[in-house]
């Protein structure tokens, strides 16, 4: 992980088209402000790991009914 210093005002660029730029400190809260493509999302750590937990479960419950779908097959055949 990369660790970087910056002061209220300065910014940091990712590449070509992020750019990430400290508005505010006030006590253990930092404001910030970030710039990316329209097509990129920018989500919370919290929030992104809910979608991530969400989408795995989506995911089991695929694959349990494309099971049970074939186990209802091969009773009716």
């Amino acid at each position: 992980m990369l660790i970087l210093s910056r002061r209220a005002g300065e910014s940091l660029h990712i590449g070509d088209n992020i750019k990430i730029t400290v508005f505010s400190i006030q006590g253990k809260q930092v404001k910030l402000g970030i710039s990316v493509p329209e097509n990129t999302s920018v989500y919370r750590e919290e929030v992104f790991l809910r979608i991530r937990e969400e989408n795995r479960q989506a995911l089991l419950a695929d694959e349990q009914d494309l099971l049970a779908a074939a186990a209802l097959w091969q009773v009716n055949k």
